[in-house]
């Protein structure tokens, strides 16, 4: 059978790093072939390389049997290849039609658009592979998972025959998930060709038929999916073996940190309004929030970090109502916070590795030298916490711009942390980063109760739950609908809460 896609011997560079060094990937038509590695391997530059986003210094790029040199996206797209990129290309303010045609709108008399003919051609695909979109809602009022639907439907609108997914799964729900596996079946099943980039093994494991490893941007191995494990990927992927099952730390309980009485706070959505919720979190323990994604876990988080109002009822931190006060008062008063994003709330890309980890404590004697930062003790401090977290490059000055998700997110993780605040704050602080970050982020966590620092953990991730938290209460529509002790707890039970049911 002669291959869609072969890359061999590929070489990218970007200014003082070699991204992708020997890099090799094949494809066969009518498979789903994933592409894994930890963040910074090097596996979404392989697939911008051959979608014409990035040139390649060396190596050969053969699609569909023909060699590539000095291509376009253009290019490639004209022959049948399509990318989701893992921040969607979407216009919020425009319908989910008007997104899909941007660019490639069917025109009929008088020059006018045919949006008929355009609905007409898209509930093809809507019908035929099970994507299930509504044409005329605006793309910022439709979630996460209806938003890759759209950037799918994109690429098979423009003609393509060969999809590249980078990430698919980051932003998505478990039940979008499976959504998403059943659209990529039908794909795979109608003789479409899948490249699937992922670093999430238990999915690649169920949806794929080939993998290719990819390691610090080096070709590793292609196997067949039947023919190995999440172990033996895991142990390719980070080049030892990988635990994320993390011994959980018993804890001693001590008195309340934080307290949440009857609180109702506005929602971005209806279901996500906050209203009469109570929780409290007690020193040395991990209080977990489970739930599916908007369901008002992100508002309640911004309300205890003063980030969004609360309308009714108080918070209260170390004894102190901290009930719409300043995010900075809050911090002094004794909370730590891992935000959901990174990128958003957690990091300015702009600045160096340094400059974001000083970045709280720049006032202060540790760093400061009157009104100056203290040059020595801000790069002495950096380089500590460099060491300590494993943060790379190991070197203070770069920029964080090209950083990696884990490296990024183990710079905040380390900010965070160091505070030694009585109560952290940590939201989905493992989503979108690399095996090995994930494993290293858990146990930091895990750790930090021993200290008797109360932590807070809110994550889609039920697997990290469980794995951390020592009472779990669930959200669903901007109520508690369960509290538990982790020994009570397991995935069918915590499912049936997060479904807004009861549990006997």
């Amino acid at each position: 059978m002669e291959k869609l896609i072969e890359m061999n011997g590929i070489v990218k560079e970007f200014p003082g790093v070699r991204a992708i060094d020997g890099g090799h990937f094949d494809l066969y038509p009518g498979e789903i072939h994933s592409l894994i590695g930890e963040n910074g391997a090097g596996k979404s530059s392989m697939m911008k390389v051959i979608y014409g986003l990035y040139p390649a210094e060396e190596g050969e790029i053969i699609l569909k049997g023909e060699r590539l040199d000095h291509f376009t996206t253009k290019d490639v797209i004209e022959r049948g290849v399509g990318m989701v990129h893992q921040e969607f290309m979407l216009v919020n303010d425009m319908t989910v039609l008007e997104n899909i045609i941007l660019g490639f709108e069917p025109i009929k008399s008088m020059d006018r658009l045919d949006f008929a003919e355009a609905a007409r051609r898209i509930n093809e695909y809507v019908h035929t592979y099970g994507l299930d979109i509504q044409l005329n809602k605006k793309v910022k009022d439709i979630s996460m998972g209806e938003a890759q639907r759209v950037e799918i439907i994109k690429t098979l609108y423009r003609g393509a025959d060969l999809l590249i997914l980078d990430e698919p799964t980051a932003v998505l729900t478990p039940q979008e998930t499976v959504k998403l596996f059943e659209i990529l079946d039908n794909l795979r099943k109608d003789n479409k060709s899948i490249v699937f980039i992922s670093h999430k093994l238990n999915e690649v494991m169920e949806i794929s038929d080939r993998i290719t490893v990819m390691r610090q941007g080096k070709y590793i191995d292609t196997v067949e999916a039947a023919k190995t494990s999440e172990v033996e990927l895991a142990r390719m992927m980070v080049g030892r073996d990988v635990f994320l099952d993390i011994k959980r730390i018993r804890p001693e309980l001590g008195e309340v940190v934080l307290s949440i009485e009857d609180v109702y706070v506005p929602g971005e959505r209806e279901i996500s309004k906050i209203r009469g919720l109570s929780l409290q979190l007690h020193k040395g323990e991990v209080l977990g929030i489970a739930g599916i994604d908007g369901n008002g876990q992100a508002e309640l988080i911004e309300a205890i970090t003063g980030l969004r109002e609360v309308e009714k009822g108080r918070v209260v931190l170390n004894g102190q109502d901290i009930s719409n006060k300043k995010v900075r008062e809050i911090r002094e008063i004794g909370l730590s916070h891992i935000p959901e994003d990174r990128n958003k709330r957690g990091l300015n890309r702009r600045m160096s590795i340094q400059e974001n980890l000083i970045g709280l404590n720049y006032d202060k004697p540790t760093i400061s030298k009157g009104l100056f930062v203290d040059k020595g003790k801000a790069r002495s401090y950096s380089e500590n916490l460099i060491s300590k977290f494993d943060i790379r490059p190991a070197n203070p000055d770069a920029s964080t711009q090209f950083l990696s998700g884990g490296n990024a997110q183990k710079i905040v993780v380390a900010r965070e942390i160091d505070q030694h605040s009585p109560v952290l704050i940590a939201s989905q602080p493992t989503r979108g980063v690399d095996i090995g970050a994930i494993e290293f982020i858990r146990s930091q966590i895990n750790e930090q109760k021993t200290t008797g620092t109360g932590i807070i953990l809110v994550s889609a991730d039920l697997q990290e739950i469980l794995s951390l938290s020592d009472t779990i209460a669930v959200m669903f529509e901007g109520r508690i609908t369960g509290i538990m002790d982790r020994s009570e707890a397991n995935e069918d039970n915590l499912g049936m809460l997060m479904a807004g049911g009861t549990v006997a």
